[in-house]
């Protein structure tokens, strides 16, 4: 990419959506002599406790823009991650650390997405390639013959040389571009609860990250540096109000833990889950990443890590686009594959863990568990599940199109 192009000069990208998708594509772009207006709804940095996993291959992704070691710092090194029975114990436990010779980081890193956003928008502070704007949103993206026009709610028009939507699965420029969102919603709602509890000293063998399975609920207990945060599905029968209430959230952790004083609940939330790709992650000159081009159920941690995937593919493209170094149809290549890759490895692997957790035929689910261990109990097929768990095959899946804009992390 060429080198020390002035702020005026630099091509211009409005971004939408200053999470932590949004926030790595401006580092993408500014860290390719791109000029960026990175456009965020909410008037300051969110502070959601939303995705908090990090796989090895998005840590690799994301050490040239030198937030990693400060990740590691504010996050929780996970080295092993199990499928349990809920009344068994584990059955099966995968060990990170067997990828040591490939990555980095044989590790998962639970470290909540709030912070890759704050370590980034600090980092932007002092870049002048970088204008942040709080309390503003994109109401709709216009082409132009050799750009686009980012319309906000407020009226005014920011031009550009192209638009990135990261504004979230409801997100206005997908609409307003009138690419369809096609898939599936599952019929149960999910419920988040989170405890200072320390819940490993009453369960054994407990690892940081644990899928949990049970004929009659279900659950994923996932640790923070902070707290335990414990995923359990909420049927038809049940309203949001209830399930949120405290005694919905006592009777579910009491029934991870039982003990004979109240819980201390630090946060809840209840959401639906949906499987649903875009059609087209490009349209002319506006680009879609993250839930504004594909939806998962949280089950493997790959949403938010897909979406840092399309960050640095794509954001990446469009500076090569931009800069002349990478021609219109390579770059329709490169929306393409991440598309299909949203298809291929994202959707596929976390329906597969909703398969053996929560699909309501109890035949299926423990023959699914029962693969799930046949697995892991065997060399080969444990480390190939790993490679694919780590995303690390989803990186090798795009390693040309990363070496041509000099983003491929492994050798």
């Amino acid at each position: 990419m060429p080198s020390g192009v002035s702020s005026t000069t630099a091509p211009h990208v409005v971004v939408a959506g200053a999470g932590p998708v949004g926030c790595v594509a401006a580092a993408v772009l500014a860290g390719a002599d791109v000029r960026v207006t990175l456009i965020e709804a909410s008037p300051s940095p969110p502070r959601e406790l939303r995705a908090s996993t990090f796989h090895p291959a998005t840590l690799e992704m994301l050490r040239p823009y030198g937030v990693v070691d400060e990740m590691i710092a504010r996050g929780l090194v996970a080295r092993h991650f199990a499928y349990r029975d809920r009344h068994v114990g584990v059955v099966a436990r995968f060990d990170l650390d067997e990828l040591r010779d490939i990555t980095n980081y044989p590790f998962r890193l639970q470290c909540e997405q709030f912070k890759l956003c704050e370590i980034l928008l600090e980092k932007f502070v002092s870049n002048p390639l970088i204008d942040v704007r709080f309390s503003s949103a994109i109401e709709a993206v216009e082409q132009r013959s050799e750009g686009a026009a980012a319309v906000l709610t407020n009226g005014e028009t920011i031009e550009a040389d192209a638009v990135i939507g990261a504004d979230g699965a409801s997100s206005a420029v997908r609409k307003s571009l009138g690419c369809t969102f096609d898939g599936m919603t599952y019929a149960d709602r999910y419920l988040v609860v989170s405890t200072p509890y320390e819940l490993s000293d009453h369960m054994p063998d407990l690892s940081y990250v644990n899928y949990v399975s049970d004929p009659d609920e279900w659950m994923v207990l996932l640790r923070t540096v902070d707290l335990w945060r414990a995923l359990f599905p909420v049927s038809d029968d049940e309203t949001d109000g209830q399930a949120l209430s405290d005694e919905s959230a006592e009777r579910r952790l009491q029934g991870v833990v039982a003990k004979p004083t109240a819980y201390e609940v630090a946060h809840r939330a209840i959401y639906r889950v949906h499987q649903r790709v875009a059609d087209r992650f490009r349209v002319g000159r506006a680009v879609l990443v993250g839930d504004a081009a594909h939806v998962n159920n949280p089950l493997g941690g790959m949403g938010m890590n897909g979406g840092v995937h399309d960050a640095v593919l794509l954001a990446g493209g469009l500076a090569g686009l931009l800069h002349g170094t990478v021609t219109d149809q390579q770059f329709d290549g490169y929306a393409a594959l991440r598309r299909q890759l949203a298809l291929d490895f994202v959707q596929r692997h976390t329906h597969e863990n909703a398969v053996t957790l929560a699909t309501p035929d109890a035949s299926i689910r423990a023959e699914a568990l029962e693969q799930m261990i046949e697995r892991a109990a065997n060399v080969d097929t444990a480390y190939d599940y790993l490679l694919q768990a780590s995303m690390i095959k989803a990186v090798w899946a795009m390693e040309t199109e990363l070496r041509a804009i000099d983003a491929y992390p492994f050798g």
